[in-house]
């Protein structure tokens, strides 16, 4: 079967798109497709669990709330750049997290690579 990895790169509460992005990633993952998931800059924002949705203050629910439910779906560990260990949000983060070196060796690893 064809491995895909899904590196996110919007931050949490931003946009729809990261919604979608984590939406599509969980489909994947439902139909038996080996996904790893990489979060990356702004989307780091996605491992603050804390976050509550404010209808006056956001205009997109809380997308980290997706991201607690990737243990059912075999998404985790959520992969972190090993040079992001050392952030508070990584650092206080509950998920299962695996550090990695992203480089290409890293990246054909994989069959397929989406990057949102």
């Amino acid at each position: 079967m064809k491995s895909v990895l899904v590196i996110l790169t919007q931050p949490n509460l931003t946009s729809l798109q990261v919604n979608e992005s984590l939406s599509a990633t969980m489909v994947l993952a439902t139909f038996g497709i080996p996904v790893k998931i990489l979060l990356k800059d702004a989307a780091l924002s996605l491992l603050n669990h804390q976050l509550a949705f404010d209808q006056l203050k956001h205009a997109f629910k809380v997308a980290s709330n997706m991201v607690e439910s990737f243990e059912f779906y075999d998404l985790t560990p959520i992969l972190i750049e090993t040079k992001n260990q050392q952030l508070s949000v990584v650092q206080n983060s509950e998920q299962e997290i695996e550090f990695i070196e992203l480089n290409p060796q890293f990246i054909q690893s994989f069959d397929h690579v989406l990057y949102w």
